[in-house]
């Protein structure tokens, strides 16, 4: 609590202070440009991701960055969706997932949290169809590369929920609203998004040269390997697994299956 207050006494002094105009026009109402949904998860903060300032984003979060279909339940997810379409008149959209996503994780041993913790249990059974996509077309994939895949496939299903909700397809009807899927790696920064042309998801960011790491300690398990290197190492692996499997099939072991 300390450093929470320490925070404020910086905030007060330093940020507001200089940005004292900001915060005027923001106290007359705000215009996000884009909405943006992504996980609770404490290793995401979505306005120093994308270095956008106060008001520029309005962001729902929740565990797992999940939204139920429309009408599945009356939680604050569908409302505020519908809020910052109709009310806000946001036209743009993005579902962001995150490497190790421990929802996912959660996901993929749904049953053992009924117990534990019922309510996670009640809410990633939101996710339902992300579990059944991976257990029906991604039983050769363990670890990492399963719970990659999750994340992936939970996006894409995301999106297919908002889809469902009246003020997203009014919207997608009249061409006037855009849905993003990211999937953000914590340990190398990069972002990826699904491009549906091409089935899969790409680095938002080519011209990009990564950062000299060679004096900086490691931060994560070694065990771990970034996203990137995942997809990478099972495209190495569509020879071997084309031997046996069709190739529409391989193809969905690195890819999503959006259609």
């Amino acid at each position: 609590m300390k450093k929470l207050i320490k925070g404020l006494r910086n905030f007060k002094k330093s940020y507001y202070c200089s940005h004292q105009d900001l915060f005027e026009e923001l106290s007359h109402g705000q215009k996000p440009r884009v909405l943006f949904i992504t996980c609770s998860d404490s290793r995401i903060d979505p306005n120093l991701l994308t270095q956008t300032d106060l008001g520029e984003l309005f962001v729902i979060r929740n565990a797992g960055n999940i939204i139920p279909p429309f009408g599945a339940t009356n939680g604050g997810e569908g409302a505020a969706v519908e809020y910052a379409i109709h009310a806000l008149g946001i036209q743009q959209v993005v579902v962001c997932g995150h490497s190790h996503c421990g929802a996912m994780k959660g996901l993929l041993k749904l049953q053992s949290l009924e117990d534990e913790m019922p309510l996670v249990y009640e809410w990633l059974k939101h996710s339902e169809a992300t579990r059944r996509v991976l257990k029906e077309n991604y039983s050769e994939l363990e670890g990492e590369d399963l719970i990659a895949m999750a994340v992936a496939e939970n996006v894409l299903n995301q999106l297919d929920n908002l889809r469902t909700y009246p003020v997203i397809r009014s919207k997608m009807h009249q061409k006037q609203i855009n849905l993003y899927g990211w999937i953000y790696e914590i340990e190398t920064g990069e972002v990826f998004s699904y491009d549906p042309d091409l089935d899969e998801f790409k680095p938002i960011l080519t011209d990009i040269p990564a950062c000299d790491l060679r004096n900086t300690p490691p931060h994560s398990s070694s065990l771990e390997k970034p996203l990137q290197q995942q997809i990478h190492q099972i495209e190495i692996d569509r020879a071997h697994l084309s031997g046996w499997l069709p190739v529409e099939q391989a193809d969905r072991i690195y890819r999503g299956s959006y259609s």
